[in-house]
C-alpha cells in the first residue's frame, strides 16, 4: 500500500525546518518564522490540532527535539534551537510561555538537535562544534570538524555521531573523536540510526549512504536529483528521505519504492511516527502527514486538491535533467510504462515542457509540474560551510587571488554588497558598482507557490525567488555548469582572456557567453586606489539575544541561591530591580523600539553590576559581563565620568581573574570571561569617544602589554587586535598623551609580530598601525622617532614573509586573507615615504 496524504497542518508563516514525532499523538515542528509548534491528538479527535506555540526568540528556529517526561514535566520537554545561538527547553503542557532552561555555549547559528535514549541532548552549530548536554548542563564539547556541524545523533551511552559541511562524519566516544567516515562529496546534512546495521547519512551530493558503526559503507541510495536534507527510519526498517527536489522518498532494501512530490520548493525535514506514518516539513510553511493506512487517509476531495497543487507547480529544469525542449517527445511517450517508482519523464506538450512521475501502484504517469529554467545551477555553491545561490570571484588586482562574493537570490543586493565590502575592508563608495554587478548576473525563477523566497538558516543558502516571468533569463556572466561567475576589471575582460578561462588559483573555469560580450561592469580599482588608511570606523561587538541573557542570568542566580554555601551571593531584590531595568532598556534599544519611557542605565545601575561581578563565582559571571559589553556599546553616557569608568574597568579586570590563573590550558571560565572583557573594551572606543587623559585607558593598555600573549586563544587575539584598531580610530581625532600612544604602539607591534598568528588578527593590527602612522603625519602631531619608523618597516616586512593557514582553510583562502594585510603594509610604507 502506498503512502497518501493524511493531514495538512497549517499554522507556520514560513519554512518548516525541523520535525520530531515521538508518539502517535505528538508532533513538534520548528520554523524560520521564529516559532515551534506542538501538534497533538486528543482522545476525542483523530486529527492533529495546534496545542501550543513556543516562541524562543526572534531568530529562525532550525531544529527541535523531544525529551521524555520527568517528574517536573509529565508531558516531556520540547527543545528548540536556531539563529539566536541558544538552546531553549520548554515544559510541554506548562502554562508558562518561557523556557525552563536556556543552554548557552554555541557561538553561531545552531542547526541540529537530537535526544539520546537516556535524555542526553546533542547539538550542532555553524561554529564547527557539537555540544553534549546532560541534565540541561554542558557535558562535552565535540571539537574536530573543519566546518559547520549540520547533523547530530546520540547513539547510545556516550557515543555520538556528527555530520559536517566539511563532508565528513565523525564518531565520538565521550568528547574524543574515534572514527571519521569519509565518502560524501559534499556537506553532510542528515543522520539517522539504522537498526542492526549502523546508521544512514545524506548529503548535498544527492546521495544517501548506509554505514556500519565500524566504518564500512554497506550501500548507497541514489535517486534524489538535488540536495538531500533529512532522514528518518520507519519501524519496519524502511528509510525515508527528503530534499531540495521537493520530494520525500521511501527506500526499502536499496530501492526507492515511492516518491511523494510536494507542492513546494524544498522539503526541509522528515520524521516518522511510531505507527509508520510519515511527517514532512516544507518551504510552503506546511507540516504534512502521510499514511499507508487507508483509514487515516484524507478525504477524496483533499487528495484530489493535493494532486492538483503538485501538478500546478513550475519545476526547475535541473531537478529532472537538462535537455533541450526540441529533443523531447510528445505526450504519446506517456503511453509506455515507467521502469520503477518515482521515475521522472519530461514531455513537450505544445510550447510547454511538463514533468511526469511514474506511480507504480496505480500504473500511471502523474504530472508533477511544468519545467522552467533555474537560478544559477542545480547545485548551490558552498562557501565557508554555508550555501549560496552564487559565489562570484572578484578580481581586484592582477596576481592577487580573487575575493569571494557570496550572494543569495532572496537577499537585498545592497545588503550583500555592503557585507562583501566590509568583510574585505573595501570602501563603501563602491557599493553601487557591486550592486549593479549582482543585479546584472543573477536572475530568478517562477514557482507556482508564489509568495516569498526561501532562505536556509542551516547553511545560509537560499531557494528560488518568484519573478514576473515564467522563464527567467540567465545573467550574462553566469556559468551554466556551476552557477559561478567571475567579476573582472574591464581592462582585463577586454584583453586576451578569450582563449583560456582557467583560474590559476581555484582551477575553475571562467564562463564567457558566446556571441556579443556582456555590457562592461565598472571594476573595483586595485588596492592601491582604494585606501585602507586612514580607517575611521571602529568595529563594535553589538550582536545580542537579550531574552536569552536575561534567562541565563536568572538561571544562574537560582543556582547560587539554592546552594547553602553560596546562597549569600544571590542577587538582592534591589539588584534584581536594577538589572531588570537595564535588560528592558537594552531590549528596546537593540530592537529599534521606543525606549523614551524606560529607565536608562545610570551610575546606580553600574554600581549594582560591579557588586555582582565582585561577588559571583567566575563560572557564573559571563552573562553579567556580556551585559556590560552591551551597556558600553549602547549606553556609554553614565561611563563618561572618568572615575566611574575607571572603577568599572577595574571591576571587569577582576571579574576576568586578570591577575591570577595564567596557566595553559586556560580554564573555560577564564577563557570566556577574557573574551567578554576584550569585547567590552573594544566597544568602549566608539567614533565619538574622547580619550584625553582618562586613566582607565592607560591602565587597560598597561595590563594588556604585560599579559602572556602566547596563552591567548585565537578569538582573544582577534578581539584584542580589535581594541588596538578601535583606539587607533579614536586617536585620529583626539591626540593621546605620549605614554598612551607609545603603549598602544608597543601592544600593536607585539600583536603583529606574534608567530604563529592568524591573518585576521594581523590585518586588524596592521590597520591600527597604519592609523598610528597616518596620525603622526598630521600637522601638530609628534612624528614617529627614527627607531619607531624602523620598527614599523620591520613589522611590514615580517607580515610579508610570514604565512598562516587556519585548520580547514585552503591555501587560496589563506592567501586572500594575507593579501589584505600585505596591501595595508604597502600603504604604510607609502605613507612613510611621503
Amino acid at each position: 500500500m502506498s503512502y497518501k496524504l493524511s493531514a495538512t497542518l497549517a499554522a507556520h508563516s514560513s519554512d518548516v525546518r525541523g520535525l520530531v514525532s515521538p508518539t502517535n499523538d505528538l508532533i513538534l515542528s520548528a520554523s524560520r518564522d521564529a516559532t515551534a509548534i506542538s501538534w497533538t491528538k486528543s482522545q476525542s479527535s483523530s486529527s492533529f490540532q495546534q496545542d501550543a506555540t513556543l516562541k524562543p526568540g526572534s531568530g529562525y528556529v532550525n531544529a527541535v527535539t523531544y525529551v521524555p517526561p520527568t517528574p517536573d514535566a509529565p508531558q516531556g520537554y520540547a527543545v528548540t534551537a536556531g539563529q539566536d545561538m541558544v538552546i531553549n527547553v520548554f515544559a510541554l503542557g506548562s502554562p508558562s510561555d518561557d523556557p525552563v532552561y536556556s543552554l548557552i555555549g554555541h557561538e553561531q547559528n545552531i542547526c541540529a538537535l537530537h535526544t539520546g535514549p537516556d535524555g542526553i541532548i546533542i547539538s550542532g552549530s555553524w561554529d564547527s562544534t557539537a555540544k553534549v548536554w546532560k541534565n540541561f548542563k554542558l557535558l562535552y564539547d565535540l571539537k574536530g570538524h573543519a566546518s559547520s556541524v549540520l547533523a547530530v545523533v546520540a547513539v547510545e551511552g556516550h557515543v555520538f555521531l556528527t555530520g559536517s559541511a566539511d563532508k565528513t562524519i565523525k564518531m565520538w566516544r565521550q568528547h574524543k573523536a574515534v572514527r571519521t567516515f569519509a565518502g560524501h562529496k559534499d556537506a553532510v546534512r542528515g543522520l539517522a540510526l539504522v537498526t542492526d546495521i549502523g546508521f544512514a547519512s545524506c548529503s548535498n551530493d544527492g546521495e544517501i549512504h548506509v554505514w556500519t558503526l565500524e566504518g564500512d559503507l554497506v550501500y548507497s541510495l541514489s535517486g534524489h536529483t538535488s540536495f538531500v536534507y533529512g532522514l528518518s527510519i520507519i519501524y519496519n526498517g524502511d528509510i525515508i528521505s527528503c530534499g531540495e527536489d521537493r520530494t520525500v522518498r521511501v527506500w526499502r532494501d536499496g530501492d526507492c519504492i515511492q516518491t511523494i512530490t510536494h507542492p513546494a520548493v524544498s522539503v526541509w525535514a522528515v520524521s516518522s511516527l511510531p505507527n509508520g506514518d510519515i511527517v514532512s516539513g516544507a518551504s510552503d510553511h506546511i507540516v504534512r502527514v502521510f499514511s499507508r493506512s487507508e483509514d487515516r487517509w484524507a478525504s477524496a476531495v483533499e487528495l484530489q486538491e493535493y494532486e492538483q497543487q503538485v501538478a500546478s507547480q513550475a519545476l526547475p529544469a535541473q531537478q529532472v535533467g537538462d535537455v533541450k525542449a526540441s529533443d523531447l517527445p510528445g505526450p504519446e511517450a506517456l503511453s509506455a510504462p515507467g521502469r520503477k517508482a518515482g521515475e521522472t519523464k519530461m514531455v513537450k506538450n505544445g510550447d510547454v515542457v511538463e514533468a511526469h512521475q511514474w506511480d507504480s501502484d496505480s500504473g500511471t504517469w502523474t504530472k508533477i509540474g511544468t519545467v522552467v529554467d533555474a537560478v544559477g545551477s542545480g547545485r548551490k555553491q558552498l562557501y565557508q560551510g554555508k550555501e549560496y545561490d552564487y559565489v562570484f570571484d572578484v578580481d581586484i588586482q592582477d596576481g592577487v587571488p580573487p575575493l569571494k562574493l557570496p550572494y543569495n537570490t532572496t537577499e537585498n543586493p545592497w545588503t550583500a554588497a555592503q557585507r562583501f565590502l566590509e568583510a574585505n575592508e573595501l570602501p563603501l563608495t563602491y557599493v553601487d558598482e557591486v550592486v549593479r554587478f549582482i543585479e546584472k548576473n543573477t536572475a530568478g525563477v517562477t514557482l507556482g507557490t508564489g509568495g516569498e523566497g526561501y532562505s536556509d538558516p542551516f547553511t545560509g543558502g537560499a531557494r528560488y525567488r518568484p519573478s514576473s516571468s515564467s522563464v527567467p533569463t540567465r545573467g550574462p556572466a553566469a556559468d551554466p555548469f556551476t552557477g559561478a561567475s567571475r567579476y573582472q576589471p574591464s581592462s582585463a575582460a577586454s584583453g586576451s582572456a578569450s582563449s583560456s578561462f582557467s583560474d590559476p588559483f581555484t582551477g575553475g573555469n571562467r564562463y564567457q557567453p558566446s556571441g556579443a560580450s556582456p555590457a562592461p561592469v565598472t571594476p573595483l580599482p586595485p588596492p592601491s586606489s582604494h585606501r585602507a588608511i586612514p580607517h575611521r570606523t571602529p568595529i563594535t561587538f553589538k550582536q545580542c539575544n537579550i531574552p536569552a541573557m536575561r534567562n541565563k542570568l536568572t538561571e544562574l542566580n537560582n543556582e547560587v541561591h539554592k546552594e547553602i554555601s553560596t546562597s549569600h551571593l544571590a542577587l538582592f531584590p534591589d539588584e534584581i530591580a536594577l538589572l531588570t531595568q537595564v535588560f528592558d532598556y537594552l531590549a528596546a534599544i537593540t530592537a529599534g523600539k521606543n525606549y523614551a519611557n524606560l529607565v536608562a542605565p545610570s551610575a546606580e545601575h553600574i554600581g549594582a553590576i560591579i557588586n555582582v561581578l565582585d561577588r559571583w563565582p567566575a563560572i557564573h559571571r559571563y552573562p553579567v559581563m556580556d551585559l556590560v559589553r552591551l551597556i558600553v556599546a549602547y549606553c556609554p553616557d553614565p561611563l563618561n565620568e572618568p572615575a566611574l569608568r575607571q572603577l568599572f574597568m577595574q571591576a571587569l579586570l577582576r571579574a576576568s581573574d586578570w591577575d591570577e590563573n595564567w596557566t595553559s590550558p586556560m580554564s573555560k571560565a577564564k577563557e570566556r570571561n577574557l573574551v567578554l572583557l576584550f569585547r567590552a573594551t573594544a566597544n568602549a572606543f566608539q567614533e565619538k569617544t574622547r580619550v584625553g587623559d582618562n586613566p582607565w585607558v592607560l591602565n587597560i593598555f598597561i595590563q594588556l602589554k604585560k599579559a602572556p600573549y602566547e596563552l591567548f586563544t585565537p578569538t582573544q587575539r582577534i578581539v584584542g587586535a580589535t581594541i588596538m584598531l578601535n583606539f587607533s580610530c579614536v586617536i585620529l581625532n583626539d591626540p593621546p598623551e605620549q605614554i598612551l600612544r607609545q603603549t598602544h604602539f608597543e601592544i600593536t607591534l607585539n600583536a603583529i609580530n606574534y608567530q604563529p598568528n592568524d591573518n585576521e588578527t594581523t590585518y586588524r593590527g596592521m590597520i591600527a598601525l597604519g592609523n598610528v602612522v597616518y596620525a603622526s603625519l598630521q600637522p601638530g602631531r609628534p612624528p614617529l622617532t627614527t627607531e619607531e619608523v624602523s620598527r614599523v618597516k620591520a613589522a611590514v616586512q615580517f607580515v610579508e614573509n610570514s604565512s598562516y593557514i587556519k585548520p580547514g582553510q585552503s591555501p587560496v583562502e589563506a592567501a586572500v586573507e594575507k593579501a589584505r594585510a600585505t596591501s595595508v603594509g604597502q600603504e604604510i610604507l607609502g605613507l612613510l615615504a611621503s
